[in-house]
């Protein structure tokens, strides 16, 4: 048996600290400084973590190595289990001819990248990160995007950006009642507290994307698309988890804020500059086009030239005139109906109840970590939903896809073998990050750090979403984020006599943004748009905004715990 310690060097928690973060600073010096690929970087800091618990903490061997495999396989099931099926589905509508009917039909929107920014990356995905999350949106939108001509780099940019706002409401709301779970908070206080924050988020979010993908000018001519979009979110996020079902919260958000765009570049397209050429482009850089700008692939350097609505990879068919038949359209969207039904059925309470009885609960074989309290960590526990999974409920909406679309079983096959092959380095990075993540937390390195940040007293008001950040950048999940670090928020909050529903939901709304810049993320949004590799470049992309947009977190947090923004704060 081995028994956590938070201050294994000397009892000096700052000492220990600096031994503890080791790990995180391994993975992110070598993605984001040395641009080591992503699986690499994630396997060295793999190795520090399992160095650090073993020397430092005086981890037994055997328990760091069975802590390890736990979250590998815990990276895999359920996390890549979803990422894989989503992509078949994907795969499949590829194959088959009809992502580009709806890629068409999209683009029959508008066929301004600015509003298809906003369309497919805040508003579908938001709905995607309802249905799924772990991933699922990023995948997806990428590749949508792509096929709407925005270059690798910039719907890969464009993608993990936007994954933010809806990302603690995502999976039906799992990350709420985790967290609620792990506090023993009220889920209702927890989730209407996180609908006093994220909201404020969404507004701005997507004027980032529209400034990413046209720079100053995009900003100019498109800002009452990204209003529109970012209030009609966030209103309907706040009146939704406030007041009506946390579960329905982004997919009510989505829907309504997709049709407030819709219904707005209906009566009033966005003014454009006349776009001087079209110019193909390769998988490794985006050419600039037209004047102004300063977008993601512009070159950084104002004046140089901008991105354009026009940029493509080699190899766009321009068939944007084709004239799809109503039967085409109803298919193209079927596997995203087919999604939302199947999830939608799984709500029914007696439908829950038969899924959730396959469930297997069960102590990682060999493993036998103890808090300092005495009791086991929750990480030791380990759940195999099987068939309550959200991977599987995909998988079966893949079959149902398969049947509708007409789709031979050779050929849904060998479009399964496609993703697992595209996956494969984003396969490694994901489990081998979720182990570090698990390393770190059962041989108390989280603690260590998580009781730094907790010694500031009132001012960790202003660090609690940091807390949530670092742990959803390592783990990728808010849900794995709120489990690691919820208790933690709680016994600060009331050690610094700060009200714990407040710093609990701040664990959740300021993991969000730590979701652009979590290995895993930046692997499976490469690989979804053949950049595998390139990694530490999407990295360097989106850091300044994860970061900014942190800052503007931290600061809300800190004037909701003040008589500034107080009446903001949710009863418990």
């Amino acid at each position: 048996m081995y028994v956590q310690n938070d201050t294994p060097l000397g009892g000096s928690l700052a000492l220990s600290s600096l031994v503890a973060v080791l790990p995180l600073l391994t993975l992110f010096v070598l993605l984001g400084g040395l641009r080591v690929r992503a699986w690499l970087a994630s396997l060295v800091g793999l190795a520090v973590a399992l160095l650090v618990a073993i020397l430092a903490y005086r981890m037994p061997v055997d328990q760091a190595l069975l802590s390890g495999v736990e979250g590998a396989v815990f990276g895999f099931f359920p996390i890549l289990w979803i990422v894989i099926n989503a992509l078949w589905i994907y795969q499949m509508t590829v194959s088959t001819g009809h992502f580009d009917v709806l890629r068409r039909s999209f683009g029959s929107v508008s066929d301004d990248q600015r509003v298809q920014a906003v369309i497919i990356a805040f508003c579908f995905g938001a709905l995607l990160e309802a249905l799924a999350g772990f991933g699922t949106p990023v995948a997806i939108c990428t590749v949508m995007l792509i096929a709407l001509r925005f270059s690798p780099l910039k719907a890969a940019v464009v993608a993990l950006v936007a994954n933010t706002a809806p990302v603690a409401f995502g999976a039906i709301a799992v990350p709420i009642t985790t967290l609620a779970s792990v506090t023993g908070l009220p889920e209702e206080a927890l989730g209407a507290m996180v609908g006093r924050q994220t909201p404020i988020l969404a507004v701005f979010v997507p004027f980032v994307l529209v400034g990413l993908v046209d720079g100053a000018r995009g900003l100019r001519e498109t800002w009452p698309v990204a209003l529109v979009a970012g209030v009609v979110f966030g209103v309907a996020q706040y009146v939704t988890s406030n007041f009506i079902s946390l579960a329905l919260t982004d997919i009510v958000a989505a829907l309504l804020a997709a049709g407030a765009v819709v219904l707005l570049v209906r009566i009033r397209p966005p003014r454009r500059a006349e776009v001087v050429a079209d110019a193909p482009q390769d998988t490794r850089e985006t050419v600039s086009v037209s004047s102004g700008g300063g977008g993601v692939d512009g070159g950084g350097d104002a004046g140089t030239g901008g991105t354009s609505s026009t940029d493509a990879p080699a190899g766009s068919d321009h068939d944007d005139h084709t004239r799809d038949t109503r039967r085409d359209v109803v298919l193209a969207y079927a596997p995203y109906l087919i999604i939302i039904l199947m999830f939608s059925l799984q709500q029914i309470p007696f439908v829950d109840d038969a899924l959730s009885a396959t469930t297997v609960k069960f102590d990682w074989p060999g493993l036998n970590v103890m808090t300092e309290a005495g009791r086991p960590v929750s990480t030791q526990a380990f759940t195999l939903n099987w068939l309550e999974s959200a991977g599987t409920i995909l998988l079966f909406a893949g079959i149902v896809t398969a049947l509708v679309l007409r789709v031979r079983p050779g050929v849904a096959v060998a479009a399964y073998g496609r993703v697992l092959v595209q996956l494969r380095t984003a396969i490694v990075t994901v489990m081998a990050v979720l182990a570090l993540a698990y390393v770190m937390n059962t041989s108390g390195q989280t603690l260590t750090l998580g009781g730094l940040l907790a010694g500031t007293g009132g001012f960790f008001a202003v660090l609690s979403p940091v807390l949530g950040w670092l742990g959803v950048a390592v783990t990728g999940s808010d849900t794995s984020a709120n489990s690691l670090f919820g208790s933690l928020q709680v016994t600060a909050a009331r050690g610094a006599g700060l009200d714990p529903i407040l710093l609990a939901a701040a664990n959740s709304s300021g993991g969000v943004l730590g979701k652009m810049v979590s290995p895993q993320n930046l692997a499976i949004a490469a690989s979804a748009v053949a950049m595998s590799g390139r990694e530490g470049e999407i990295f360097r992309k989106v850091l300044l905004w994860s970061l900014v947009f942190l800052a503007g977190m931290c600061v809300l947090v800190l004037l909701q715990s003040t008589p500034v923004l107080g009446w903001m704060v949710v009863a418990g």
